[in-house]
């Protein structure tokens, strides 16, 4: 059956990483490093596979339960007597809470995995998703809103956990559908609540009664994820973070060596400022525009909510695209081509962006906001084709700090433009597409020594994969052989050359002690 799924190619002409003597052990084809080099999203095989559907399923169920208010808020909003100011600072908090969660996900990741990581915060955040039909005030409806936007955090883990299956070739493609259809729940909550609503509605509640039951749907899916991703989950191709570390197949990294590595790579804060402007944007778009349509164009709640479900819908298709996008255009352009086409379809979506906030109709309004989703979406999976690279011994942290630059750009922009009554919403809209534009600039400043930048090539020293990724530890632990999985890394990793393979030097025997 799986060798009827469709598989998306490595698309490497030059450059095949080393042959894998082990690969017979796996049911699909992968690299030294036991990663698969093939991405087979309707396959199920284990491990790589199953990481996959459990990660993006676990992160959709998160979207779901964080972002089951605002298509109710409506009916919460009478219920409660919340005011605009109440509304908006609640909608700031969901995001919010996420912001130093998922950076501690990240660090979670790199010591103790994706699976254990993942599980526990899901778990952790499932009451407070139940504890939402016991608010009575303005003020709890903000806290359980707070915290179980810390659930949110899971992308990290979503993310680490696709980087860790899946090789160079195809992980952009993967990190990009799983984060995708995990980000397919900020749409299809949009649907379920109201539906859910209207369900309990039909059974004789009253409305204000019936918006609280509906809350336990998203609560009980939550908690099962959770379970889900514990009981079956795998953190690498091998196995388990805690058995790897006993047999002694994996090192016991340090923390702080782990956390000074992160926070010392300048790519890292970057590729955080600017999916700020592309996550953030949709996290904020996910809190608004069922208000928005609602309120401006005098539709239904359902109807209001089935527009601002397409936004988020069209995740289906869009956040993987970027990824897929990704890794077409490096296989030809190598890293320079990742960073040139996010920055071209991000500053596109900002245009949109701009468009949406100046269109006065609501056909109008609706194509561009499908057309803006499309763009920012696929940035945000652009963005996580360029993570993996940036750090091997620190991805969690780099893809936490990036993930957590996506809240931080939620929060702003929610403060600035959509608290309270400074700005009209349609206003706030347009200077938030200003944003985007502005914050995609600082694309221009990343450059890999090996490979280069937008508007350089690699470093003129004759730098390699194996110089830039052994730079991450030191001559100590390089003799107690905890570099080796960063060497099978950059070994595969040479893809990032593009065609200029035959050109590119070759490894150097000395391995600097600073990082590069």
């Amino acid at each position: 059956m799986e060798n009827s799924q469709p598989n998306i190619p490595q698309n490497m002409e030059n450059s095949q990483p080393s042959p894998n003597p082990d690969s017979k052990k796996f049911p699909i084809p992968v690299d030294s490093e036991h990663k698969a080099t093939v991405f087979r999203p309707f396959s199920a095989a284990a491990p790589h596979l199953q990481a996959f559907h459990l990660a993006w399923f676990s992160f959709f169920c998160c979207f779901v339960s964080s972002f089951a208010a605002p298509p109710l808020l409506p009916v919460i909003r009478d219920n409660l007597n919340l005011t605009a100011t109440d509304i908006g600072n609640a909608g700031i908090a969901a995001v919010s809470g996420a912001m130093f969660a998922r950076v501690v996900m990240g660090t979670a990741c790199d010591l103790f995995g994706p699976r254990l990581a993942s599980a526990s915060l899901i778990l952790a955040t499932a009451p407070v998703v139940f504890c939402t039909s016991m608010v009575n005030s303005a003020v709890s409806f903000l806290l359980v809103r707070f915290f179980t936007g810390f659930s949110l955090a899971t992308f990290v883990s979503t993310q680490f956990w696709m980087s860790s299956m899946f090789s160079s070739s195809v992980v952009g493609t993967a990190n990009g559908v799983s984060g995708g259809w995990g980000n397919l729940g900020g749409g299809a909550t949009q649907l379920i609540m109201p539906l859910v609503f209207d369900l309990i509605c039909t059974t004789g509640a009253v409305k204000f009664t019936a918006w609280r039951i509906a809350f336990l749907i998203p609560g009980l899916i939550q908690t099962f994820s959770a379970f889900a991703v514990f009981f079956l989950g795998q953190d690498l191709p091998d196995g388990n973070f805690a058995n790897l570390k006993k047999t002694g197949a994996k090192e016991k990294d340090k923390f702080k060596d782990v956390f000074y590595n992160a926070v010392t790579n300048y790519r890292g804060w970057v590729l955080a400022l600017t999916y700020g402007y592309c996550f953030g944007v949709e996290l904020t778009i996910d809190n608004i525009i069922a208000q928005y349509f609602y309120d401006r164009f005098n539709v239904n709640l359902r109807t209001a909510g089935i527009i601002a479900a397409s936004f988020g819908m069209c995740n289906l298709f869009s956040r993987p695209g970027g990824g897929f996008l990704s890794d077409a255009v490096a296989s030809r352009f190598g890293m320079r081509g990742r960073l040139w086409t996010l920055w071209v379809v991000q500053s596109l979506g900002g245009l949109f962006c701009v468009l949406l906030g100046r269109v006065g109709s609501l056909s109008g309004s609706v194509a561009v906001m499908l057309v803006f989703s499309v763009f920012v979406q696929a940035a945000c999976g652009l963005t996580f084709g360029v993570v993996p690279f940036v750090s091997r011994r620190s991805l969690g942290i780099i893809s936490g700090m990036t993930g957590g630059g996506g809240n931080v750009g939620a929060v702003l922009t929610q403060v600035i433009f959509f608290r309270g009554s400074r700005f009209k919403t349609e206003t706030g809209i347009t200077l938030m597409g200003i944003m985007i534009l502005c914050c995609s600039l600082p694309t221009v400043l990343i450059s890999f020594p090996q490979w280069g930048g937008m508007f350089c090539g690699p470093s003129s020293k004759g730098a390699t994969e194996e110089d830039y990724y052994m730079s991450e530890w030191s001559s100590g632990e390089k003799e107690r052989g905890f570099h080796l999985a960063s060497l099978k890394f950059a070994d595969n990793s040479r893809r990032e050359r593009g065609r200029r393979v035959q050109s590119a030097p070759s490894p150097s025997d000395e391995t600097p002690s600073e990082h590069v």
